[in-house]
């Protein structure tokens, strides 16, 4: 009985190890190697550069005041429509102590002038009326006497403009009333009643109190590297991607290239500019973030293949193609037009065929 168990404890162990080498060889063969197939299809190629930049509107106001003062009183706020003359705010002359000043010692000097002038007229008007002296030299106390009056009328409108921006006899025009000098939508406004506001004037670019723009023209104004700026021109097509929109694709044309390149980080980048062609489900927004893929070229429903199925020996263009399972030869093919995913076939395919990945898959063995 002893024997018996211990034939069988031997003929266990010989089966273990001699399963246990069947399993380590299966493991260390070589897999077999299977290559997935792929067939051509039409599709449109299209060649594109791209170039990041932002929507702006075509036309975009800055609207300043011609007075410096407060902000007393504003009309408008981001968003409002408003047309050419529509009133934007209401300034509060604060007078420069200076020009004051010198308006209040310009008014004294003119009335000044004019009482010895209304003495002399009155004087010499006596001795006219009594032909003490003859009439032509009467007439010059007279426009002594009327220069004098027109002065101290100067004098005072210029003392209200100090004061209040606006002279009586100016007919109800006035600078403290800031309007608008376009049509469109306030993009933005900048300031507040209460703040100090600047005048514009040849030594100062003032204090903007908001921005007009028409967003029923838009533009697309992007850089784009050095590298590439020679591949565009005027006129070409564009393809927008806006950050906010970005279901759908907005068609523009390129109509300007900046003919000086400046430096980003590194690089040279030219700015460019291309009209959008708005779609009316859309509200396109100032400052929107875009991509323009440029068309260089493109070739609409074409056959095609992947780039990546291409072999080249001494240059020229392979695939290979499936003759049998797994079993492949070579052939030669005309490419066209590449997008750098996908490649034109203008000879040596059809769909039928079917094309070797490169890449192959490897099947495991349980």
């Amino acid at each position: 009985m002893k024997k018996f168990f211990r034939i069988l404890l031997l003929l266990v162990f010989a089966a273990v190890f001699v399963y246990t080498f069947y399993y380590l060889y299966q493991k260390s063969a070589d897999k077999p190697v299977v290559f997935e197939t792929e067939q051509a299809t039409y599709r449109d190629i299209i060649k594109k550069t791209v170039a990041t930049g932002a929507i702006k509107p075509r036309k975009e106001i800055e609207i300043k005041p011609q007075v410096s003062g407060i902000i007393e009183k504003l009309y408008v706020e981001a968003g409002d429509q408003v047309k050419k003359g529509d009133l934007i705010a209401k300034i509060k002359i604060v007078p420069n102590l200076a020009n004051l000043s010198n308006g209040e010692n310009r008014l004294n000097r003119a009335k000044l002038t004019l009482d010895q002038a209304k003495i002399d007229y009155d004087r010499n008007k006596a001795l006219q009326d009594q032909k003490v002296i003859s009439l032509a030299e009467f007439q010059q106390f007279k426009l002594a006497y009327e220069n004098a009056r027109e002065e101290v009328k100067a004098a005072e409108d210029n003392l209200e403009i100090i004061r209040e921006g606006v002279a009586k006899s100016s007919s109800g025009t006035t600078l403290t009333l800031v309007r608008s000098t376009a049509t469109g939508t306030v993009l933005d406004v900048p300031v507040e009643e209460g703040f100090s506001v600047i005048e514009v004037n040849n030594f100062n670019v003032g204090t903007t109190i908001a921005t007009v723009a028409d967003l029923g023209e838009m533009i697309f104004e992007g850089k784009i590297d050095e590298s590439e700026v020679g591949k565009i021109s005027v006129n070409m097509p564009l393809i927008l991607t806006i950050g906010a929109i970005d279901q759908t694709k907005f068609n523009a044309q390129l109509e300007f290239i900046a003919p000086k390149g400046i430096s980003e980080n590194g690089a040279i980048q030219f700015t460019i500019k291309a009209a959008v062609a708005l779609d009316n489900d859309y509200f396109i927004r100032a400052g929107y973030s875009a991509n323009a893929d440029i068309v260089l070229a493109r070739a609409d429903s074409v056959l095609s293949i992947p780039e990546a199925l291409i072999v080249f020996d001494k240059e020229k263009p392979f695939v290979e193609l499936e003759t049998g399972p797994q079993q492949f030869e070579k052939r030669a093919i005309k490419t066209g037009l590449s997008d750098g995913v996908n490649i034109q076939i203008l000879e040596g395919l059809d769909t039928s065929v079917k094309i070797k990945k490169q890449l192959p898959v490897l099947e495991s063995q349980e």
